[in-house]
């Protein structure tokens, strides 16, 4: 399964290594990725397979927020389910 997770907030150091070591450690794969900064604040987009995701969606989806609320920033997990699910609408 797919999903996208979007990160959004003020620019620090380490975004993206800290998002992507959260990936590695839950066996999420990166598939892509896109990032912008916009006047001092900082968004990105992973595309991501969570096929061989270690643990269970709801606690994937808190050790994101939980990472996001750490790092003073919004990470969102959004599942392939539910864009497949407002398409099918």
């Amino acid at each position: 399964m797919k999903a996208f997770i979007t990160v959004s907030g003020k620019d620090t150091i380490g975004v993206i290594a800290r998002v992507s070591n959260q990936c590695a450690a839950l066996g999420i794969n990166v598939e892509d990725v896109t990032q912008r900064l916009l006047k001092g604040m900082f968004a990105m987009i992973m595309l991501v397979d969570l096929d061989h995701c270690t643990v269970s969606i709801d606690e994937m989806h808190q050790k994101f927020a939980d990472l996001g609320q750490e790092m003073g920033m919004q990470i969102v997990v959004t599942r392939q389910e539910v864009f497949d699910a407002m398409h099918n609408i």
